[in-house]
């Protein structure tokens, strides 16, 4: 029997969207969270039917039930038009909760549909966090498989994950009607997986996949507003040297980079184990300031001149620079980024991550075995 592992997840106590990919656990939560709430799941076809039809249908549900104050419409991207009616009821009944789950931001964001008129609270949902997990984890099978729910309580997660990156080319894209081309889509996903963890160039892609730069625009912001990936912005608060413009992207869990990947005898595993640890911490430090109570937004650093950090982590209170290197022995160049940002912003704390096993203080920056790390990290804390 599987067992419920508990999440760091909080809902807020009024009306609000949470917006996860598939398989992240939102629909096992909430039923955990809220077992007295009213589901509406807009998965099961003949209610989805139903709503597409009849959006206003909600109304006579809570009227239906008097003494029901949750209720939780389940991926609700897929009849837009509810919000209308929810809306309404959220301006006649302030005392009932809407709970709105979605896995995909497209029709909500580009169909000029009704967001409640700011009345909702925007939550995200990530996958497993190390420290959920707890003896659990497996710092190797996260990078192999990822730590989307899904997945990890599979006892074939290789497969589930194939099948998974399937799922979303089958419904998501082309049930959906996102892309004319399905087989450019697939195309498209596999040359993004050379960006992962990179300085984003939209024409190199789409060169790759060979579509136009404006078609590989589209399909980028499609696997983002499918929260399969998503771009980091550059830190440029009080510059003192001139920075780079453009984004970093990441995959929102290593597991879906280092399936979509390609890989051959011209890859060296170093480098491919570089990328996909980057993009485990990355996923890790996305969760824990969207689960903190801090309002906190992770950037990167670089400047003209090369140099780079990873992850920056700026706060009102909080002001981290944090170096990942897929090294077990450490070198004095490999801090030699993290010393010029911190030269720049001495109001940082620094930190080096890395895969050795030793807890360092070298020149001011404290370095973390990244295991330990990640084991550690937990929303309202820092590990130091």
């Amino acid at each position: 029997m599987h067992t419920f592992t508990p999440r760091y997840f909080r809902a807020p106590e009024s009306t609000c969207f949470i917006f996860g990919p598939r398989g992240t656990g939102k629909s096992t939560w909430l039923r955990r969270n809220f077992p007295d709430a009213c589901l509406i799941d807009l998965l099961d076809d003949e209610i989805f039917r139903e709503y597409v039809a009849h959006p206003e249908r909600i109304k006579q549900v809570v009227a239906a039930h008097p003494h029901t104050r949750v209720f939780i419409v389940d991926e609700i991207q897929k009849a837009p038009r509810m919000l209308d009616a929810i809306h309404s009821l959220c301006e006649t009944r302030p005392d009932l909760q809407f709970i709105l789950t979605g896995s995909s931001a497209r029709k909500l964001r580009r169909g000029g549909v009704n967001l409640l008129g700011g009345r909702a609270l925007l939550t995200r949902f990530h996958p497993f966090m190390a420290s959920e997990l707890g003896e659990k984890f497996s710092l190797e099978a996260a990078l192999r498989d990822g730590l989307i729910p899904l997945v990890v309580a599979s006892k074939t997660p290789a497969r589930t994950m194939e099948a998974y990156i399937a799922l979303y080319l089958k419904e998501e894209v082309k049930e959906e009607g996102l892309v004319r081309d399905v087989g450019a889509f697939a195309r498209f996903l596999e040359a993004v997986s050379f960006s992962h963890g990179s300085i984003l160039n939209v024409s190199n892609i789409a060169r790759e996949c060979q579509v136009s730069r404006k078609v590989a625009a589209n399909y980028l912001s499609i696997l983002e507003d499918l929260l399969l990936g998503y771009q980091l912005p550059v830190f440029s608060k009080r510059a003192r040297r001139a920075t780079t413009v453009q984004p970093k992207f990441y995959l929102f869990d290593a597991g879906v980079y280092h399936h979509l990947r390609p890989k051959g005898p011209l890859d060296s595993a170093d480098e491919i184990g570089g990328v996909g640890l980057e993009g485990l911490v990355m996923q890790h430090l996305k969760a824990w300031c969207d689960y903190s109570d801090e309002v906190m937004r992770c950037y990167f650093w670089r400047s003209r001149g090369g140099a780079e950090v990873d992850f920056v982590i700026y706060g009102e209170r909080s002001f981290y620079a944090v170096e990942v290197k897929n090294s077990r022995h450490l070198h004095p160049r490999q801090m030699r980024s993290l010393k010029t940002f911190l030269g720049d912003y001495p109001e940082a704390t620094g930190y080096l991550l890395y895969q050795g096993t030793e807890r360092l203080m070298i020149d001011g920056i404290t370095c973390l075995p990244v295991e330990d790390f990640l084991r550690r990290l937990t929303p309202n804390r820092w590990p130091t």
